[in-house]
């Protein structure tokens, strides 16, 4: 199960990090990803990196303000996001690739 952590409410162009933390199955074995859901939306992939950590992607809606990375000593990941905008409102979420078990998210808020 991974578990993320760490939204709020931010002013449009503020920055937050978000972490999740990862159990109950081996860490290193997966690519691993965010990913975002607003309301009245789907669920948006945001960004993924491999099981090594050398491989990165982001869609063009958050490449340049996004980053994401992984700590395996800890289980642990992380979004920085920066430059944030209000249509980055949203509720977020880790999962491995391919996704398991999706916890609560944590909920991001960009007021204007």
């Amino acid at each position: 199960q991974l578990q993320a952590s760490g939204g709020g409410l931010v002013q449009a162009g503020g920055s937050l990090r978000l972490s999740c933390v990862a159990s109950g199955f081996t860490f290193d074995d997966y690519a691993v990803g965010w990913f975002r859901q607003s309301p009245g939306n789907g669920r948006e992939g945001l960004s993924c990196i491999s099981s090594g950590g050398g491989g990165t992607y982001y869609p063009d809606s958050v490449k340049g303000r996004f980053t994401i990375s992984r700590d395996s000593a800890k289980n642990m990941m992380f979004l920085q996001m920066d430059n944030l905008k209000p249509e980055d409102t949203a509720v977020y979420f880790c999962n491995r690739i391919p996704p398991s078990i999706w916890g609560q998210g944590t909920l991001v808020t960009v007021s204007s």
